[in-house]
């Protein structure tokens, strides 16, 4: 049976939408369309108009099962609740509540997983595609690599995050014979070597793109643009790997701004148009039954001139769920058709100081967390300057700065910190690592 590309039309932007345009988008299904392209058709000979739809299609696909990734990262973080009148898994399973264990063969752990792997599936085809093409240039061939690269690299990192012990699978160009899971070390090796690859290939295509992409990537729509948000990634990777000194090199490529620009960035967007996805973390204020709660120990914590306090709102009630409760609504984002945020200047600040702790550059460092801390209401760092002092503030920091964006938990267990995230009750637990997907198993 062939594999066939389904043609999903969408309005990225309202900007597009003023200017006339709409987007195609695209996913790689297994469903046979005689009215659709197949894939095999764009694997020989694909014009720009058929790489450019894998190119929409593809940046579309990457927000399939954002919310429960946020989920994911934040509830077992202990960044917020997700109170759910349906669902009982997201206060027992991702707290650990008496003997639940997360389990390998439900949403949760499927669902981002497959994802992922979705628009992994998509760069695979989008870079088969151009080997095999007479349509396009030799710059524009390296304008999609560069794209194809980048994001395939982005993905995959996702997908490590949650699979930090199983690791993941690099090589699954050919669905019938999968390559090995690699384990977690190797596998962010790999996905900065697909960076650098990426960053080679915008070296060579050029000053424009063949494609458009969507408001999101509004700072990063040429090659040169999209080169900084490349190595942006690769620094943040870097930090993962503790290659420090060569996350300090790749931020000097990057879009760093050592300023209060905190929210220039890529973004993921969205919109209530026909066929678009909406925001799929956004609840609004006071709801009931399906919400996301801070938790308690956010207000406790933060400092009550920090204005990162408005990240979170106050209910006019209480909300409580299975021996949980809290007063805050997560307030990140104000509509159902806010973007949502890949990468941003204020973790590339963090990044900074970050590397600098670790490089022994201290008074850098406080620099970097000042030009943080004085950005939202506070006063200069007049704490220790030791590097263990240091890292609890960049932590710190990184956990206000970075609220609901995905890292918290990352952070505490690259820092080998989980013990410090609150317990809510007794015989609860911080999970290391998703399970390997029960799907995998097989393979």
């Amino acid at each position: 049976m062939k594999s066939y590309i389904n043609l999903i039309k969408y309005k990225a932007v309202l900007a597009l939408l003023a200017a006339g345009f709409i987007l195609p988008g695209c996913e790689i299904d297994d469903i046979p369309d005689p009215n659709n392209p197949t894939v095999e058709s764009v694997l020989t000979n694909a014009t720009v108009d058929d790489l450019n739809n894998i190119v929409v299609g593809t940046e579309a696909g990457m927000r399939t099962f954002l919310g429960t990734y946020y989920d994911n990262m934040g509830v077992i973080g202990r960044e917020h609740y997700r109170f759910s009148s349906a669902d009982p898994r997201f206060t027992a399973d991702l707290l650990g509540k008496g003997s639940s264990v997360l389990d390998n063969n439900t949403f949760y752990t499927t669902n981002p997983w497959a994802g992922r792997y979705r628009v992994v599936k998509n760069t695979n085809v989008l870079i088969a595609s151009v080997f095999n093409t007479t349509f396009i240039t030799d710059e524009q061939r390296e304008g999609y690599l560069a794209y194809a690269k980048t994001i395939k690299a982005h993905q995959l990192l996702m997908n490590l995050t949650m699979m930090y012990e199983p690791g993941i699978r690099l090589d699954v160009n050919d669905p019938d014979n999968l390559g090995p899971f690699v384990e977690r070390q190797a596998a962010l090796d790999s996905i900065a070597l697909l960076l650098d690859e990426g960053a080679g290939h915008i070296a060579n295509a050029g000053e424009e793109f063949p494609f458009t992409l969507s408001e999101g990537f509004a700072e990063f729509s040429d090659p040169a643009g999209f080169l900084q948000f490349n190595r942006g990634l690769a620094a943040r990777v870097a930090v993962y790997r503790e290659e420090f000194g060569e996350a300090l090199d790749l931020l000097e490529d990057s879009f760093l701004e050592l300023n209060t620009n905190f929210d220039k960035g890529a973004y993921y967007v969205f919109s209530a148009a026909s066929g678009d996805l909406l925001n799929p973390v956004f609840v609004a204020p006071n709801s009931n039954g399906e919400i996301r709660i801070a938790h308690p120990s956010f207000i406790a914590d933060i400092a009550p001139n920090d204005d990162r306090r408005l990240k979170v709102l106050k209910r006019n009630e209480a909300a409580s769920l299975d021996n949980l409760s809290g007063l805050y609504d997560v307030a990140l984002y104000k509509t159902n058709t806010d973007p949502i945020p890949i990468i941003r200047n204020e973790e590339l600040i963090l990044i900074y100081a970050e590397a600098n702790i670790q490089e022994g550059n201290t008074l850098e460092a406080v620099r970097a967390l000042n030009i943080i801390r004085q950005g939202h209401g506070l006063g200069p760092y007049v704490g220790a300057l030791t590097e263990a002092a240091l890292i609890d503030e960049m932590l710190e920091q990184r956990r206000f700065s970075l609220y609901f964006e995905g890292h918290r938990w990352v952070d505490m267990r690259r820092y080998n910190k989980l013990g410090e995230l609150p317990i809510d009750r007794a015989g609860d637990d911080v999970w290391t690592t998703f399970p390997k997907p029960f799907i995998e198993e097989a393979f």
